[in-house]
């Protein structure tokens, strides 16, 4: 428990964490920050260090109440006007049932939205926006961010229903006391072309000196903090 309050700590502090999903899923590493946090450095971190799609976590409960939709449902709702969509689902995915990507958005104050300073403002105003939702939800989200942009937002569903980087991320920030809005990015291995190897990964954190958590350890911690607040509740 120790590594993985220090792992909350370093979230706190606006800080990098490294997390493994399951071997027998994805089985692959992302680096992970909170949202309201990041700055171009951190952009710029992600797309040199770790080399995979930026993304932004958002928990399920905050992306219902701005009003986010899952991209297949978006597919679902347009397929009269759009046959080519039918044939798009995502309904052979080998380690998931549903895919979790949403709307891509840039902030209205970007430019083309893809550079460090671009991405990293639109990732903390999504961050900001998200710690304070204001009660005309829909109509403010609008007037902050446009789609489609250059960074991809993913509804988290719960690790109780799905074991993913998007459910583990939000997870971890919510044990911490943070927003629960996450940047997160695959790290990928430029010289084998594939994903990063995790004894690879425990090299780098340790270089760099950052925590590597496993699924495992914050599913079950993440569970005991449920049962807990649970029987407070209760």
């Amino acid at each position: 428990m120790s590594r993985l309050d220090d792992a909350l700590e370093d979230l706190r502090r606006g800080r990098f964490v490294l997390v493994h999903d399951f071997e027998s899923r994805e089985d692959e590493i992302d680096l992970v920050v909170a949202a309201e946090f990041v700055k171009p450095k951190h952009v710029a971190r992600m797309r040199t260090d770790a080399g995979g799609l930026i993304c932004l976590a958002v928990d399920g409960e905050l992306a219902e109440k701005i009003g986010l939709p899952f991209m297949v449902d978006v597919y679902r709702s347009t397929m009269d006007n759009f046959p080519l969509l039918t044939h798009l689902m995502p309904n052979d995915i080998k380690y998931d049932n549903r895919s979790s990507f949403s709307l891509t958005i840039n902030h209205r104050k970007t430019y083309t939205g893809i550079p460090d300073i671009d991405r990293a403002l639109t990732i903390q105003e999504l961050g900001a926006f998200c710690r304070n939702l204001p009660e005309n939800t829909g109509e403010a989200f609008g007037e902050k961010f446009r789609s489609p942009g250059h960074v991809h937002l993913l509804i988290s569903s719960d690790l109780k229903n799905r074991l993913g980087h998007t459910e583990l991320s939000t997870a971890l920030l919510r044990m911490a006391g943070l927003t629960p809005v996450a940047a997160i990015c695959e790290m990928l291995d430029s010289w084998t072309h594939h994903a990063l190897l995790k004894t690879a990964a425990i090299k780098y954190a340790k270089e760099h000196n950052l925590i590597l958590l496993d699924g495992n350890e914050v599913k079950k911690a993440y569970e005991k903090l449920q049962k807990v607040s649970s029987s407070e509740r209760g």
